[in-house]
């Protein structure tokens, strides 16, 4: 059920960010991190509520009712959310088999279900959470579609050259202010996948970080055509950005250059950062190009 994949989520981000006792968690907050309606984060906020992970209070919202400290997945086995492992492997599996072109351009629902062996509950989430990210949506009247976006090395790279036009851009807005608690919350994530991240976060876990990352600098903008790009592109190069992880040791290099931006925007040498970005963003596509092999059907 999809409140059961939301609330895996939620349970993984107080975990990640290390939020503590009392921390808030605003429902919008969460809707637009997980590009999602309010509606299924208020559902999954009620479930962890009735499981003691979250509280409420009236006309206030939910909080963090007692930190996570455990493996995630102990607390997901333990919170009874384990449905979502299922749908998490099924979704890679079909990721995998649309890149390797084992599954056509138009589909119905009932392929993916007989092929995946999936519950309706399962089939829902799954095809919701391929359509959230933008590969894939269902056509008027019957079945669905992929995305022809994003399933080729080449349409990979050309993500990134948008964005090496977009993100330095964005560092040099008039008004351009990082929030100091931003800034923090981002160099904190840096240092965690230097300290081993790299080697043991999740594949989604590694590209929402990443995600993340660019979208706080380009949102301290306040340029909304931007940032709405930023978010757009984000979506739909998931696909792909996946099959790159198998090429982690890049990563390493990727850390260092996020924490000497962040050095330079908290310093407000706003030029040398659009500078450094766009060497960043130069160095990834580098990158890149040679896995591409990796990223072939």
């Amino acid at each position: 059920m999809m409140e059961k994949t939301i609330a895996t989520r939620i349970v993984e981000l107080i975990k990640n960010e290390r939020l503590t006792e009392g921390a808030r968690l605003p429902a919008q907050m969460l809707a637009d991190r997980f590009r999602v309606s309010r509606s299924p984060v208020n559902e999954a906020l009620a479930l962890l509520h009735e499981k003691g992970i979250v509280s409420r209070e009236k006309n206030r919202g939910f909080f963090v009712a007692k930190p996570v400290v455990e493996s995630l997945s102990d607390v997901v086995d333990e919170l009874g959310l384990a449905e979502t492992d299922v749908i998490t492997s099924v979704y890679f599996q079909i990721a995998e088999d649309r890149l390797k072109g084992a599954l056509p351009d138009e589909f119905s629902e009932q392929l993916i279900r007989n092929r995946y062996g999936l519950t309706s509950a399962q089939l829902t989430a799954v095809l919701t959470r391929i359509s959230q990210e933008g590969w894939a949506e269902r056509k008027p009247g019957y079945g669905w579609q992929f995305s022809t976006m994003l399933t080729t090395p080449d349409s990979l790279l050309k993500s990134y050259r948008l964005r090496l036009a977009l993100e330095p851009a964005a560092l040099l807005e008039p008004g351009y202010r990082l929030d100091h608690k931003v800034l923090v919350h981002c160099r904190e994530v840096e240092k965690h996948l230097l300290a081993g991240g790299i080697e043991t976060d999740t594949a989604d876990q590694l590209h929402d970080r990443g995600v993340r990352f660019h979208e706080s600098l380009v949102e301290a903008s306040g340029n909304g055509f931007f940032i709405d790009t930023i978010k757009r592109v984000n979506r739909v190069r998931r696909l792909l950005s996946y099959r790159s992880m198998k090429h982690r040791e890049r990563y390493v290099e990727h850390a260092k250059q996020h924490l000497h931006l962040l050095e330079l925007l908290e310093h407000e040498k706003n030029d040398e950062a659009s500078e450094a970005m766009r060497e960043h963003l130069l160095h990834t596509l580098d990158s890149l190009s040679r896995i591409s092999e990796i990223l072939e059907p």
